[in-house]
C-alpha cells in the first residue's frame, strides 16, 4: 500500500486545491498549502496509513495550513490592531462535485499566456514536478518555473467559477493543449523508471470526457478525446512481464482494447463528418487506421501519409515532421525516408533528439545497414532520459552487434 501513496497524492492534489481555491480565492497560497499537506501525507500514511477519507484529511491540513499563513499575513500588515481576534473566512463544506475542470478553466485564464496556461495546469491539475513540464514543453526548468510562479500572482483574486459558454471557447485552445501534454506524460513517461504513467492517462481521458460533455459540437475536444481513447487502447500490449517496451508493429493486437478503439473511431469519424478538421482530429485519424489493420503489414500506409500531409499543413511540428517521414518511407521507399529525416535534422528542434535517432536507426535497420543502425541506437538510448526506452534502444542496438 505504501508504494501506491504517491500516486493517490498526484490524483488528489488538483481535487483538494480545487476545495481551497474556492474557499479562500488566494490560488498562490493555496496551492503551498496544499503541497504542505501533501508533505505531512507523505511523512505520515506510510506509517500511520491512509485515511479512509484522504481527500478529508488532505483538505482539512491544507485548510489548517492556510489558516495560519493567513494570520501571519495578516498579522504582518497590520490589518487589525489584536492578531488574537484575528479569524479566517468562514469555511464552507467542501462541494461534493469535483472542481478539477473548474480549476483546469482556471488555470487557462485569458489573462495569461498560452505557455503560462499550459505550464500552470500542467502543475496545479496534472501534478507534473516543474523538471517534467520543462520536458514535455522542451523549455529550460528554470523559465517553467518562472512561468509557473509569475501566471499564479496573476491569478490572486479571480473568481473560482466555470465560465459561460461564450467566454468558454477562448479557453479551449490551450485546455485541449494542456489535456493532450498530461495524457502524453502518462502514456510515454518522458524521464523515470516505468514507460508509463497510467493515472495521468486515466485523469487526462476524465477530464476530456467532462470537456465532451460540457462541448459536443466541439470537434477538437472530441477528436482529443478519440485520441487518447485510440492510443490508450494499445496500452495493454505496450510492455512485456517485465515492463519491456514492445514497439507497435511488434504488439499483440489481440490484446487492444477494442471497446476503446470502436468509441475512439465512432468518435473521430463523427468529427470529421460535422466539423472543420483539425490538428486533433486528424491524429486521431491516423491512430484509427493503425488500431484498424489486423496485422502491422496491412496498415494502410498511403492513407496514413495524406493524412499526415494534411496534418503538416494543419499544425507542422517536429513530431509530426517524424511521423511522417515514417509513413513517407513505407510509401515511397526507406531512402526517400532517410533523405528527409537528413533535411529535418536540420530543424532546431529535433537536432540531437533521441526520437530523430530512434527513426533513422529504425530506417537504416529496415535497409540492412546493421552498423548504422547500431551507432544511431546507441545515440538515441544515450539522449533519452526515460530509462524503459533507453533499455529497449539498447537492446536494439545490441542485436546489430551480435
Amino acid at each position: 500500500m505504501t508504494a501506491a501513496i504517491p500516486g493517490l497524492l498526484r490524483e488528489l492534489t488538483p481535487r483538494v486545491l480545487g476545495v481551497l481555491v474556492r474557499r479562500f480565492g488566494e490560488f498562490d497560497q493555496c496551492e503551498d498549502a496544499v503541497q504542505e499537506a501533501l508533505l505531512s501525507a507523505a511523512q505520515q500514511w506510510p506509517s500511520d496509513g491512509v485515511p479512509a477519507n484522504p481527500t478529508g484529511w488532505l483538505v482539512t491540513v491544507a485548510s489548517r495550513r492556510w489558516t495560519e499563513m493567513w494570520r501571519s499575513e495578516t498579522a504582518r500588515r497590520r490589518r487589525e490592531t489584536n492578531a488574537a481576534q484575528l479569524e479566517p473566512p468562514a469555511a464552507p463544506p467542501a462541494p461534493a462535485e469535483d472542481d478539477t475542470l473548474t480549476l483546469l478553466l482556471l488555470c487557462c485564464h485569458p489573462a495569461l499566456t498560452p505557455v503560462s496556461q499550459v505550464a500552470l495546469t500542467l502543475r496545479a491539475v496534472g501534478g507534473l514536478t516543474t523538471a517534467e513540464i520543462a520536458r514535455a514543453l522542451l523549455a529550460p526548468e528554470a523559465t517553467v518555473g518562472q512561468r509557473i510562479s509569475r501566471a499564479k500572482q496573476r491569478l490572486k483574486g479571480t473568481q473560482f467559477t466555470l465560465q459561460p459558454a461564450a467566454e468558454l471557447a477562448d479557453r479551449m485552445v490551450a485546455v485541449r493543449h494542456v489535456l493532450y501534454l498530461i495524457f502524453n506524460e502518462g502514456y510515454t513517461a518522458s524521464s523515470g523508471p516505468t514507460l508509463q504513467r497510467v493515472q495521468l492517462s486515466v485523469e487526462a481521458i476524465r477530464l476530456t470526457r467532462q470537456l465532451h460533455a460540457l462541448r459536443p459540437h466541439d470537434g477538437e475536444v472530441a477528436g482529443l478525446l478519440a485520441l487518447m481513447l485510440l492510443t490508450d487502447a494499445r496500452q495493454p500490449a505496450r510492455t512485456d512481464s517485465d515492463g519491456a517496451l514492445i514497439p507497435l508493429a511488434e504488439q499483440d493486437r489481440t490484446r487492444w482494447d477494442r471497446a476503446a478503439i470502436n468509441e475512439g473511431t465512432a468518435l473521430v469519424t463523427r468529427a470529421l463528418a460535422t466539423a472543420e478538421p483539425g490538428p486533433f482530429q486528424l491524429q486521431a485519424a491516423i491512430a484509427a487506421v493503425h488500431d484498424e489493420a489486423a496485422t502491422a503489414a496491412e496498415t494502410d500506409w498511403p492513407q496514413i501519409l495524406v493524412l499526415y500531409d494534411l496534418l503538416h499543413h494543419v499544425a507542422p511540428g517536429p513530431m509530426v515532421t517524424l511521423g511522417r517521414i515514417v509513413a513517407l518511407s513505407m510509401v515511397d521507399g526507406l531512402r526517400a525516408g532517410l533523405r528527409a529525416l537528413d533535411t529535418a535534422a536540420g530543424e532546431p528542434v529535433l537536432a540531437g533528439h533521441h526520437r530523430l535517432h530512434a527513426v533513422r536507426a529504425h530506417l537504416l535497420d529496415l535497409t540492412g545497414d546493421a552498423a548504422g543502425a547500431r551507432a544511431e541506437y546507441e545515440l538515441a538510448a544515450r539522449r533519452t532520459l526515460s530509462i524503459p526506452e533507453r533499455a529497449y534502444l539498447e537492446s536494439r542496438a545490441h542485436r546489430r552487434s551480435s
